[in-house]
Parts: structure tokens; sequence; C-alpha cells
């Protein structure tokens, strides 16, 4: 007659059997929580990642738009430099001429020679001449608080001079600007700099295996997102 079941030995494969399958269901459970895990971070990541590429994209082009910007204008600033350099000469020539003409009427007007006096005030800028006409009637010769000369009384006017003034004003202007466009671009750029070191850290977090690790790198990340998008946003936009 064939042997009965022991009861002890049933039970005991009974819990074994009980127990591998809690073993595997345990199993499952974290295989299905590594992999609920794995897929946010892959999320967080892929969303991270193209983030910070738009991020960077758009500092990138903003920094290089501002220092072509930055050139053109302090190139700018150079030529209207030139121009109010030889409009200063050219005001500096005609001031001479009117000071040279001026002291030919003078010498002519002590030496009592009329007719020399005549050709002097003929060879008077028009501008020059009136702001003569306006020095004699101080009355000069007799008057001691009279200005000194014809150049020294406000109807005498210098076009070249107002001209060098008016783009020596200007070239300062684009000096500034340009001074100004770079240190724009050095901020966008110094903001690529963050952007960077949240690529870096993205990269390196999918060489681990730890999920803690990947998930501080990724916040970490994240701040430095925040913190360069702050930057960005406290930036001008693009030039005109």
């Amino acid at each position: 007659m064939p042997e009965g079941l022991d009861p002890v030995e049933a039970g005991r494969k009974l819990h074994e059997h009980t127990q591998e399958e809690a073993e595997r269901a345990a199993d499952r459970d974290a295989d299905k929580a590594a992999e609920r895990h794995s897929r946010i971070l892959q999320t967080g990541e892929a969303i991270l990642l193209a983030l910070v590429t738009i991020a960077a994209a758009w500092a990138g082009y903003a920094a290089a738009k501002w220092g072509t910007e930055s050139r053109v204008e302090i190139a700018q600033s150079s030529t209207l430099r030139n121009l109010a350099t030889r409009a200063d000469l050219e005001a500096l020539t005609t001031r001479n001429f009117d000071s040279s003409t001026f002291n030919a009427w003078f010498t002519a007007y002590t030496l009592g020679n009329k007719q020399a006096e005549a050709v002097a005030i003929r060879r008077f800028r028009p501008e020059f001449r009136v702001a003569f006409d306006a020095w004699l009637a101080t009355h000069p010769l007799t008057n001691p608080h009279a200005p000194p000369g014809p150049t020294y009384m406000p109807q005498y006017k210098l076009p070249q001079q107002a001209k060098a003034n008016a783009l020596d004003a200007a070239a300062t202007a684009k000096f500034n600007e340009g001074t100004h466009g770079g240190e724009v671009s050095d901020n966008y750029i110094r903001i690529t700099v963050f952007l960077a070191a949240v690529l870096f850290l993205v990269g390196i977090g999918s060489t681990f295996k730890l999920h803690q690790i990947r998930y501080a790198l990724i916040t970490f990340g994240t701040a430095l997102l925040i913190l360069a998008v702050v930057l960005l946003l406290q930036q001008p936009g693009l030039p005109s």
C-alpha cells in the first residue's frame, strides 16, 4: 500500500512554495518600481535637455547678435570721431583765416590806410563781417569794457565747430552703446556657462545606476536652469 504524505513534510513544502511566491511577487514589484523610476528619470532628463537646448540656443544667438551690434557701433563711433576731428580742423583753419584778415584790417587801421582797410574788410567772411560790425558797435577804441575782438562776440559763429561738437557727442553716444552691447553679449555668454553645466549634469546622470543620484543631479540641474532663465529674463531683447 502506498505510503501517505507526511503532514509535516506537506506543511514544509507548502511554506516553501508560499515563500517563493512572495519573493517572486516582491521581485516583480521591485522591477515595476525600478521601471517606473527609470521612466520618470528618462522623461525628466529629456524635458530638461529640451529646455536647456532651447535656452542655450537663444542665449548663444543673442550673444552673437549683441556682439555684432557692439562691434558695429564702436566702428561707427570711430568714424564719427574722425569726422569730428576733420570738422574741428576746418573750424580751426577758418578761425585762423578770420584772425589773419582781422589783423590785416587792424594794421591798416593803425597806419590810417583807408584803402588797405577796405581791402581787408572785403576779405572778411560774411559770418565774420556780422561779428565785426557788432564788435565795432561796442566802440572798442574808447570802451574799456568792449570785447577784445570780433571772435569774442556772440555773433561770431563757426558752423564747422558746431558740427564738430555734434559729431563728437554722437561718437561718444555710439561708443557708450557699443560698450553696453559688449557687456550684454558677455552676460549672455555667462548664462550659456550655466546651461552647459546643466547639460553636463544630465549627461553624467545617465551613467549612474542609483536613482537617488540621478534625482539629485536632475534637481540640481533644474535649479541651475531656473537661475539661467531668470538671468535671461533680466537681459534686454535682441538689438533692433
